[in-house]
């Protein structure tokens, strides 16, 4: 008889704990060093039944012509939501795109997304991979056709939206509710930053004032990111990608790129917009003696006719040894992203 009732609480407190992590305020909380998100959380409330939606459909190759690509396929939890080990994404009959995938995280407090900030909303963005041709391969409207046809998925609309009908606004607003969850921000810099007795080593803190010091200027505040698009003096090779400029068709954007976001950076390598570098040593190099005349290079690397940021081989160790205390451990091995 104990052993019954034993068995019985353990199953309770199972229940209440998956209960528990299935609210929607455990699903996304501002972290006490961020700032507010832009991406307004009114106009698409998170619920703990349209983030396993969202879910669901980022982990399902139905979102692609022949069924073999997911939103996974490039964004793969432990390596922070990246395409680990490639230079340029894989899609569709293993055809290859023209950059290196973004990480997907903290996306609550961005408004324009890609290298080349071509979508201005979170909602929009599974849109471009979808119908890219050496991506997915797939037009939206097919996906919501093939969606429909499905027995699993018009059940789960149901219990997100209050109706089976597979609109497009409500498989986006699904993403979204997953994506947005996807919050980097309990590493071990987080912890010392909020007082949460971590602590870092002597190197660690030389490194953190050398980066705020000579990088910080680019990849600022909590996100790592001042969020601008810039040329970093990268030697103009392969596809002739003209970063910003395809957008805006201004000259003065050619050849500028998103300055990323650093978080859980030693795990998702490689690294630029056409994955060149896969070691942070590579890309410390290049800040220190590889940056190009390029055109439109950024007047921060090309200050008193020096071109890059001095830095001695000592110094760029201890800025890589203050990168990787921005490892999320917690965020990589979440269990809540995890495809079941």
């Amino acid at each position: 008889m104990k052993k019954l009732i034993c068995i019985s609480i353990a199953l309770l407190t199972i229940a209440c704990s998956k209960t528990e992590q299935a609210k929607p305020e455990s699903l996304f909380s501002i972290p006490a060093n961020f700032p507010q998100p832009v991406y307004d959380l009114k106009k698409n409330p998170i619920s703990s039944d349209g983030f396993e939606l969202g879910k669901a459909l980022f982990y399902d190759g139905i979102l692609s012509k022949d069924g073999t690509i997911s939103c996974a396929e490039c964004h793969s939890q432990p390596y922070g939501f990246t395409h680990h080990g490639h230079d340029l994404s894989h899609g569709i009959n293993n055809l290859k795109g023209v950059r290196n995938s973004l990480p997907l995280q903290n996306l609550a407090w961005e408004s324009e997304f890609f290298w080349d900030g071509g979508v201005g909303d979170l909602d929009f963005v599974p849109i471009a991979p979808i119908e890219n041709p050496v991506e997915m391969d797939e037009s939206t409207g097919n996906v919501l056709e093939k969606l429909r046809k499905t027995q699993r998925y018009p059940p789960m609309f149901k219990k997100a939206f209050g109706s089976e009908e597979i609109t497009g606004a409500k498989f986006l607003q699904a993403l979204s509710q997953f994506m947005i969850t996807l919050v980097s921000a309990n590493s071990r810099y987080d912890q010392y930053i909020r007082n949460e007795g971590e602590v870092l080593t002597k190197e660690e803190l030389e490194g953190m004032a050398l980066f705020r010091q000579k990088c910080s200027s680019c990849h600022a505040g909590e996100l790592f990111t001042d969020k601008s698009y810039r040329n970093n003096g990268l030697t103009i090779q392969g596809s002739m990608d003209v970063g910003r400029y395809r957008i805006t068709e201004n000259d003065k954007d050619k050849y500028k790129f998103r300055v990323p976001g650093l978080r859980n950076v030693a795990v998702t390598l490689p690294y630029m917009h056409d994955g060149r570098f896969y070691t942070l040593e590579a890309v410390l190099e290049h800040y220190a003696e590889g940056v190009q005349n390029t055109v439109n290079l950024d007047p921060l690397l090309n200050q008193n006719g020096k071109r890059g940021i001095q830095l001695s081989k000592e110094e760029q160790s201890r800025i890589i040894a203050f990168l990787k205390t921005l490892t999320d451990e917690t965020f990589l091995k979440d269990k809540r992203f995890i495809n079941q």
